[in-house]
């Protein structure tokens, strides 16, 4: 169509909007400019929001690969040491400690979790001492350690509660006594809050804090977890305790349940597929609420991003901007360090 063409064309629909009403109301003057949608934005994703999980095992010098999770490395202690520091420098104010424990101390009690010369225990000792003010977030459950991979102890194909909440108990004063500034029970055992809570304040931890998994989905978005720690379930599922993916009113059942029992942070676990229960417990609650970034949603970003067919870091941000929409106050994910260097530029 030529220039001539165009005019009456162009002209005639300037004469139709002219019998418009006129427009009170213009929102997208809102987005004219990249400073004034930033000025008006109502949600700010920062580093201060982040708690970075990190996988430790056992040796020296080494990092392995984690082949489901792109990116992701278990590291031996000295080589975490690196890590955790270099996160620390980048503005993030906490990490969470997950262990690969090896399969000759694996037993159904989990009598490895409360081990003082432990993994973790070892692991919060160094990181203490090498960073003292980094926030240690340590992960209180049975799964790593137990021969089953559940999160409980296991009789006859049950997972059995109280006697699971008192092998936690010892794992949770472990944690405290080795320097932990926040216990994160992951477990989903009745009744386990009010039971560390309990013990922490007897044993003088007071300012110790729990960090509850409250509600805790029972998830095919954990495969990759799973791989890193070795610790998937050697039989069933892990239904009977966490929470079925259906439900909504039970989460806010579950963080009620927590919050009397003394949890100083509630959780949602995963993220991406229940933004409605972030929101639903963000408006049910004043304590800070936390949301796992599952291995899960972690692996299928970076699959995609592989293939060319999307751009991580604008589908990253806009993930955790949307966490922080629906309500979370802290974001757990693997993708922490990329944030915080994406967030200096």
């Amino acid at each position: 169509m030529t220039s001539t063409e165009i005019a009456p064309t162009l002209q005639a629909a300037a004469a139709a909007a002219s019998t418009l009403p006129a427009m009170a109301h213009r929102p997208r003057r809102l987005r004219r400019t990249e400073g004034l949608r930033r000025m008006v934005r109502e949600h700010h994703l920062t580093v201060n929001d982040l708690i970075y999980p990190v996988f430790v095992m056992t040796g020296t010098g080494q990092k392995a690969a984690i082949s489901s999770m792109p990116g992701c490395h278990r590291y031996t202690l000295d080589l975490l040491l690196e890590e955790v520091t270099a996160a620390y420098d980048l503005g993030i104010p906490g990490i969470a400690l997950f262990p690969l424990i090896a399969p000759d101390l694996k037993d159904n009690a989990g009598t490895e979790s409360y081990n003082p010369e432990g993994l973790v225990p070892q692991a919060v000792r160094a990181i203490k001492q090498a960073i003292p003010n980094l926030l240690v977030f340590t992960d209180v459950a049975l799964d790593p350690y137990s021969s089953a991979g559940h999160d409980g102890i296991v009789e006859n194909g049950e997972i059995l509660n109280d006697e699971t909440v008192a092998v936690l108990v010892k794992q949770a004063l472990c944690h405290a006594e080795a320097g932990a500034d926040f216990v994160s029970p992951s477990d989903m055992m009745d009744g386990r809050i009010g039971a560390i809570r309990r013990a922490l304040d007897a044993e003088g931890w007071i300012n110790v804090g729990i960090l509850a998994y409250s509600a805790k989905y029972a998830s095919a978005y954990y495969g990759p977890f799973r791989d890193a720690l070795d610790s998937a379930p050697q039989f069933g599922d892990k239904k009977t305790y966490q929470m079925d993916a259906a439900n909504a009113q039970e989460a806010l059942k579950e963080v009620t349940l927590d919050i009397a029992e003394g949890a100083d942070i509630v959780m949602v676990k995963p993220a991406l597929a229940y933004m409605d229960i972030i929101q639903r417990i963000r408006q049910h609650t004043t304590l800070p609420v936390a949301a796992y970034n599952v291995s899960g949603e972690y692996a299928m970003v970076k699959a995609a991003a592989q293939q060319g067919w999307i751009d991580e870091q604008t589908v990253v941000m806009e993930t955790l901007t949307g966490l922080k929409r629906a309500g979370a106050d802290v974001i757990l994910t693997y993708f922490a360090k990329d944030v915080a260097t994406w967030l200096q530029r």
